[in-house]
């Protein structure tokens, strides 16, 4: 018979596909006994009934996923993948379809590093007025509060030039504000990767960044998230994800490439991507 902890391991990875392993449990409490106080229990049962059963559930979810995640992001991190983007898919695209629209999802934006890079390095690469949309989301309404904002401190910074820093941002105290041009070319949205009718609107673009997102996964919600991304992506259909994850063994739809220094699955049309 399980315990409570083990129910709620099997709790989480239900409603978010993130696995919690049985020798990270004690750790997994512990992340979550911050939460337990704010609502006055003294029991981890009451808490499994509130996240399986109350109302109230909804508000409580985003804040379990922060609390047991490690949402560290900064700008310019793997920027190889970013560079083919910018060098190569982007040139491509509008060599072959003129002003075809084009669309980037950043699939787990938290704090908005990742989104707000690639909008910087379409400006940089003169490609800002083509018609290109970038959808930033995140499961986590505290992250995309912060995104939307666009305020970051030094820690963020710690990838990008000094230069890069004073184009784009203003010091506003200790912390920096992104430019309101590099802004707006970021839409923001709610989405949770475990529920497909969150997604597959979003996954109908060109390229998929779903970075460091993959390894909180058990195999099982990755195959299923992987193929809502293959059942929606526009061809050629490019995903990126983390450099310590791998879709080898969980997909036959995309296919891992690499091209110009960066590895990039490449959705397996009919059609050979070259």
């Amino acid at each position: 018979m399980k315990t409570i902890t083990g129910l709620l391991c099997d709790l989480v990875l239900e409603r978010t596909g993130i696995h919690i392993d049985e020798k990270a449990s004690d750790l997994f409490i512990e992340k979550l006994s911050g939460l337990i106080a704010d609502r006055g229990f003294t029991s981890l049962l009451d808490y499994y009934y509130l996240l399986k059963y109350d109302a109230e559930a909804s508000v409580e979810w985003p804040k379990v996923i922060d609390a047991i995640t490690v949402r560290e992001t900064f700008f310019w991190r793997e920027f190889d993948q970013i560079r083919l983007l910018v060098s190569s898919i982007l040139p491509r695209h509008f060599k072959n379809h003129a002003m075809s629209p084009f669309r980037i999802w950043c699939a787990a934006a938290a704090s908005g590093e990742e989104p707000l890079t690639i909008a910087m390095a379409i400006d940089q690469a003169g490609f800002s007025g083509y018609p290109i949309e970038i959808v930033a989301s995140d499961v986590s309404p505290a992250a995309l509060r912060t995104a939307r904002e666009g305020l970051y401190r030094e820690r963020s910074f710690r990838n990008m030039s000094p230069e890069m820093r004073e184009t784009y941002f203003k010091r506003q105290g200790d912390r920096w504000q992104i430019n309101p041009y590099i802004q707006q070319k970021v839409t923001w949205t709610i989405a949770n990767l475990t529920k497909e009718d969150e997604i597959s609107g979003l996954a109908a673009s060109n390229v998929i960044f779903c970075r460091n997102v993959f390894i909180y996964f058990h195999e099982d919600r990755i195959r299923k998230t992987v193929k809502t991304f293959a059942n929606r992506i526009l061809p050629p259909g490019f995903l990126f994800v983390g450099a310590p994850e791998s879709l080898l063994k969980l997909t036959s739809d995309f296919q891992l490439n690499e091209m110009n220094g960066a590895f990039v699955y490449v959705r397996c049309f009919r059609e050979e991507i070259t």
